[in-house]
């Protein structure tokens, strides 16, 4: 699994209705409502074999009332092989 942290911009008014649909495709291991220039912040797994812009266009961001996204992938941070 491949994990990425997706930042949502929403519709003036819409945040909650769009965590709400969100979390009701059951695509996001998390999910937070954030400050600053986004609205909410997910964390996903994407499977191995799935391309992940076509895993989140067609699981996630289709949904209604979503201005903008930022996708930010992940990277191990220590590599532990031969430690």
């Amino acid at each position: 699994m491949k994990c990425v942290f997706v930042q949502i911009r929403c519709r003036p008014g819409k945040t909650y209705e769009v965590a709400r649909d969100i979390y009701l495709r059951e695509i996001v291991s998390e999910l937070y409502s954030t400050s600053g220039d986004f609205d909410l912040m997910a964390k996903i797994y994407v499977p191995e074999d799935k391309d992940i812009g076509v895993y989140l266009n067609d699981g996630l961001l289709d949904i209604p009332n979503i201005d903008r996204s930022l996708t930010t992938l992940t990277f191990k941070a220590i590599h532990t092989e031969g430690a």
